[in-house]
């Protein structure tokens, strides 16, 4: 019988190939480092040392309070009434509830901005509101801004701010529409003066939503109508006070029908 082949005895036992396998040199095996546990042991760290800087350390806390914009009122009072925890973290400070509280105490101010100055102020940026008319009531004044909100009662009339004197309810005066929209008609009015006109208004009437008349320096008087048509009146009533500049009365009711008269 014979004997097996040289292929045959270079075979590995169970290869079903002619060929004898190559043995290649098996992989070396890297040991895995420990990253991801490093980097959580970081930001722990860095997380720790953020929070303890913020709120604990004594370099970022609220040292003092910066006060812009007053005109009426004070800065010592704005502070005041605006509570700022001196000496807590300055992270911490509500500047939501600082704006909240100052709004509701001190009505003047019409708007205000709250924010934190790094690395130890807190800034208070105020806007006061300004009288438009005003409204006499006994030996006092109260003044409404330009939206129709009361917002103070003084007890001398501001310099070049006009009286609003309502007399609706009487027989010309109008019940359709109650005293607080004819005050707003009156606001509305005032506001859509000219400069020149404005400056020179002592006292807004309403009589009734369509009877608003002005009383300016000099004995002279507008009729201004309904508070519609606001910019269209005061173009008519620019030109016709450079056309009849000695007139003692004015009457843009009907802008495009404006009529003066007297001396």
């Amino acid at each position: 019988m014979a004997g097996p082949t040289t292929a045959e005895r270079g075979a590995r036992p169970g290869s079903t190939s002619g060929h004898a396998e190559e043995d290649g040199p098996e992989p070396r095996r890297w040991l895995a480092r420990p990253r991801p546990l490093i980097t959580l042991i970081a930001a722990v760290l860095l997380t720790a040392g953020a929070g303890w800087l913020l709120y604990g350390s004594p370099w970022l806390r609220a040292e003092r309070v910066r006060v812009k914009g007053t005109e009426v009122l004070t800065a010592s009072r704005v502070e005041a009434v605006a509570a700022v925890p001196l000496g807590a973290p300055l992270i911490s400070v509500d500047t939501d509830a600082i704006e909240a509280r100052l709004l509701r105490k001190l009505p003047r101010i019409d708007r205000v901005e709250v924010e934190r100055s790094w690395p130890n102020e807190v800034r208070l940026e105020v806007i006061e509101r300004k009288p438009a008319l005003l409204i006499k009531e006994g030996g006092k004044f109260i003044e409404m801004d330009v939206k129709g909100v009361r917002f103070a009662t003084v007890d001398q009339a501001p310099k070049g701010v006009p009286l609003l004197e309502l007399t609706a309810g009487q027989p010309a005066g109008t019940q359709r529409f109650p005293a607080t929209r004819l005050t707003l008609e009156a606001v509305r009015v005032r506001g859509e003066l000219p400069a020149a006109v404005a400056k020179d208004t002592k006292a807004v009437r309403v009589r009734s939503y369509d009877s608003v008349s002005l009383e300016l320096t000099g004995g002279r008087t507008v009729m201004w109508g309904s508070g519609e048509d606001g910019p269209a009146k005061a173009r008519a009533l620019s030109a016709l006070m450079k056309a009849a500049p000695k007139a003692g009365h004015f009457d843009v009711s009907a802008p495009t029908a404006p009529a003066a008269e007297g001396s």
